[in-house]
């Protein structure tokens, strides 16, 4: 049986990473807790690849508490000093850090409107925006939309969330459906989702 047309940057032979392209990357996320999981998988991988942090998906999970946002702000230099020993995720302090402290402005967002899913999704006016991407050149490295998402982001208090890694963001949740036009994902998936 041949394989489906994915986008290019899908890792043939690794199942975890096909799975992910089939399944998950560019699917609407609506969910707070889902939302949470990726700004911090996407704040570990800024400056590293994303098949890297998608290895590291599982301990990630187990090591930021369910990535339960609540749980997460409640984190002190004890539980950073923990994770930096912690082998089975990306050691790095700063973005530790940066998970903590974002899960606690995270909070400060739901407050103010609610969901965090309202906020985000203010962005690009509650549905996806379609590029017609045909090759792996036309991907572009964020968009202006990233960019003042970003800015806000960042006036909020949110760490380690550039307009590259609040792109890669969008298109991880859906908000950005960046599947090249030939990828099966395209024709079979979206066009059916409301």
């Amino acid at each position: 049986m041949q394989e489906p047309v994915r986008c290019p940057w899908v890792t043939s032979g690794d199942p975890l990473y096909i799975d992910y392209h089939d399944h998950e990357w560019g699917v609407p996320v609506r969910d707070d807790r889902l939302i949470y999981e990726f700004l911090v998988l996407e704040t570990f991988q800024a400056g590293l690849s994303w098949r890297t942090v998608l290895h590291k998906r599982k301990n990630f999970e187990k090591a930021f508490a369910g990535f339960d946002y609540r749980k997460v702000a409640r984190f002190d230099q004890r539980k950073v000093t923990s994770l930096l020993k912690d082998a089975g995720i990306i050691r790095n302090r700063l973005k530790i850090e940066a998970a903590i402290n974002n899960a606690k402005k995270f909070l400060e967002v739901q407050k103010e409107f609610g969901t965090f899913e309202k906020y985000m999704w203010s962005w690009v006016k509650g549905k996806p925006i379609k590029h017609k991407i045909k090759t792996a050149k036309d991907y572009p490295v964020h968009i202006p939309e990233a960019v003042a998402w970003s800015k806000d982001l960042k006036n909020r208090g949110f760490k380690f969330l550039g307009p590259t890694v609040v792109y890669a963001h969008m298109q991880a949740v859906g908000m950005v459906n960046d599947h090249v036009t030939a990828c099966f994902f395209t024709s079979t998936r979206l066009k059916s989702r409301p």
